[in-house]
This record gives C-alpha cells, sequence and structure tokens, in this order.
C-alpha cells in the first residue's frame, strides 16, 4: 500500500494536498461554540449546494452512504407504508434489503443490468397506494443514471414521499432537490466531495422533518428526532467524524467559490476524454445513460476482473471491479476527485499496452 498508486474508483478517490493536511492535524475538541458555527456553515453550504430551500435541514451521521440510507428507511416510513424501489443493481438492491429488515412493506421495480427505467413501468403503481419512492440516482454498479425528472413528475403526481440516494451522483450530475421536489437526499462524503469515507449527509425536506418527528423508531444511534433537536444548536447527539466535517467545510468553500458547474464541467470533461479514447479497444461502454462520476466498461474478450488485477498490480493504477453476477464482466472507471487529463494519459497508456500484450 505505500507504492504511488493513481486512483480512478469511485469511493474513496484522491483529495487534494489541502483537504490531506487539514485531516493530519490534531482533532479539536467539538463542544464549543466555534465547532458549531462551523457545522452549521457546514449545513447552509451543502443545502446551497443542493439547492434545497430555507426550511430544508441537513444532518451529518458518522457512518458510510449505507447507515444514511438506512437512517432514512428508519425514521420515514413504517409498517403502514408502501414503498417503491428501483432496483436495477447493487445499491437498489440494498435499498431492498434494508426495508427487508426493517420489515417496510414494499413493491420492487426490477430492472436488469443497465436496463432504463420507462415512465409506462412507473405508471403500473399509480394505483398501488405507494407511499414512498426510494431510487439510486446513479447506480454505480451498472453506470446508469436514471431519469430523475421523469420519477420526480411520477411522484409529485401521485403524491409520494421521495428519497433520492445521491452518493455518487452529488455535484457530479446536476439534481436540484427543491426543482425535483426531494424529500431526502442522501449523500456521502467519499464521491464527488472527494473527502475520506465516513461521513453521510441527510438533506431533508419540510415533509421529512415532520415524517421524522412523528415516527417512533426503536433505535437510539439513528434516532433522527434527536438529531435535529441537536441540530439547531450545530451539534450532534453522538461524536462526529471531527476531522472529515472540518474538510468538508473546506471543500465546500472552495465548490461554492468557484462554482458547482465549473467543478461538475471538470468531471464530464474528464468522463469524455476517457470514452473517447478507448474507442479503438476492445472494450465496450456497458451503459447508454451513465453518470458523468464513472463509467462502467464491459469487456468483450478477458475477464474484467482480470484486468482490475493487471492495472492493479503492473501499473499502479486502482480501477472498480465488480461483485456478483458482473463480476468477470464489468469493470468501472470513476471520473471524480482530484484526477486530470495527465492522469487519463497513464490509464490510456497502461490499457493500449495491455492490449498489446494480448491481455485484453
Amino acid at each position: 500500500m505505500d507504492k504511488k498508486m493513481i486512483n480512478f474508483t469511485v469511493g474513496p478517490v484522491q483529495m487534494s494536498k489541502k483537504i490531506r493536511d487539514i485531516g493530519q492535524r490534531e482533532i479539536p475538541y467539538f463542544r464549543t461554540e466555534e465547532f458549531s458555527k462551523i457545522m452549521k456553515e457546514n449545513e447552509k453550504m451543502i443545502c446551497s449546494l443542493a439547492e434545497a430551500d430555507d426550511k430544508s435541514k441537513a444532518l451529518f451521521l458518522t457512518g458510510s452512504g449505507t447507515s444514511g440510507m438506512e437512517a432514512t428507511i428508519l425514521n420515514c416510513f413504517s409498517k403502514e407504508d408502501k414503498v417503491l424501489i428501483i432496483n436495477g443493481g447493487s445499491f437498489g438492491q440494498r435499498f431492498v434489503d434494508i426495508c427487508k429488515v426493517l420489515d417496510i412493506p414494499f413493491y420492487e421495480i426490477k430492472l436488469n443490468y443497465g436496463e432504463i427505467l420507462t415512465e409506462q413501468e412507473l405508471e403500473k403503481y399509480s394505483d398501488k397506494g405507494i407511499s414512498g419512492l426510494l431510487v439510486n440516482a446513479h447506480e454505480t454498479s451498472t453506470g446508469i443514471l436514471y431519469d430523475m425528472k421523469m420519477i420526480s413528475k411520477f411522484c409529485k403526481k401521485n403524491n409520494i414521499f421521495f428519497v433520492v440516494d445521491s452518493i455518487s451522483s452529488f455535484i457530479a450530475d446536476e439534481l436540484s432537490f427543491l426543482d425535483l421536489g426531494i424529500d431526502v437526499m442522501i449523500i456521502g462524503s467519499q464521491k464527488a466531495l472527494a473527502l475520506p469515507p465516513g461521513l453521510a449527509i441527510l438533506i431533508l425536506s419540510e415533509k421529512a422533518i415532520t415524517r421524522i418527528k412523528n415516527n417512533k423508531v426503536n433505535s437510539l444511534y439513528f434516532d433522527l428526532k434527536i438529531a435535529l433537536k441537536d441540530n439547531q444548536n450545530g451539534q450532534t447527539p453522538f461524536t462526529p467524524a471531527v476531522s472529515i466535517l472540518l474538510q468538508l467545510h473546506e471543500r465546500l468553500k472552495d465548490i461554492l467559490e468557484e462554482g458547482i458547474e465549473v467543478e461538475r464541467a471538470k468531471i464530464k470533461e474528464l468522463k469524455l476524454d476517457f470514452i473517447n479514447r478507448i474507442k479503438n479497444l476492445p472494450l465496450k461502454i456497458f451503459s447508454k445513460n451513465a453518470s458523468n462520476a464513472m463509467t462502467a466498461i464491459e469487456t468483450k474478450n478477458v475477464s474484467a476482473y482480470s484486468i482490475f488485477l493487471v492495472l492493479k498490480d503492473e501499473y499502479n493504477i486502482w480501477v472498480c471491479p465488480n461483485g456478483g453476477e458482473l463480476r468477470e464482466k464489468i469493470f468501472r472507471v470513476g471520473h471524480i476527485g482530484q484526477l486530470s487529463i495527465s492522469d487519463n494519459d497513464k490509464l490510456i497508456e497502461a490499457l493500449n499496452d495491455i492490449n498489446k500484450r494480448g491481455l485484453l
């Protein structure tokens, strides 16, 4: 692990030196006015980037993105609900698994890997008494980016509580909390925010806050009523990921100063540069409607996992392998974090060399 690697995964990603330096500082005590001020500024900035209104709140949980997914379902739904889950891959399945564990009734639109969700498929559930919809804006296992405007329209028409996992799409893709009528937006620290893993962020609509306050949960750590109460004072109920929150503060300031559109354009430029330069290789882009955050690559002749291993072991480059049925079929290339066109050059050079060696 001491080797200098180029990280093309979709999280954790490469971080700037400024952010790494903050993480190396002594961790300050957090039950102070100074830290509360930082937390309130974090909330204001993240809500601004998400295009949420003044009535929205942001909660900061110490945990992975999945902790945010589970906390959302636990606090916003009960056995009286019927939720609809868009399941097009590993992370749609995670919503399914959480609902099973929490005994939340659900319907599931099970899509084939890389399959596009259609309006016709959604409309089949218009008369099913659906009270909530759960979707991963970007299904990271396949690369597909769902048509969020279409899903939003369906939710608005049927008065459905709208939960969006934007963990890998936040910043990388256009997602407006207010315009889409999102009720809970789930964000993770280790994706386009380019911070260490360990922080899940929930942006809550006024409707979500009401649901949380009226719902009784059998949990202490994930009881968001307590988190909302402490949030009023810029605090969390339990010890937070202090260093990551300090890194977040600096990162959000930088994004807002430069403009989220500029950040998104950089990510898109890296993606387009990459896909334009693999056209002559025996590789195929797996998903047509893909996120800017990453590209899922289907191998034609060899095991995708073997390509991951060769890049890692012989070229000091990390890409994302896949799991389950897609393990041997797809590897994924991220375009988020502190990457540059020169990093793309090295990856393309490595892939061309692997091809010349007859390994691609």
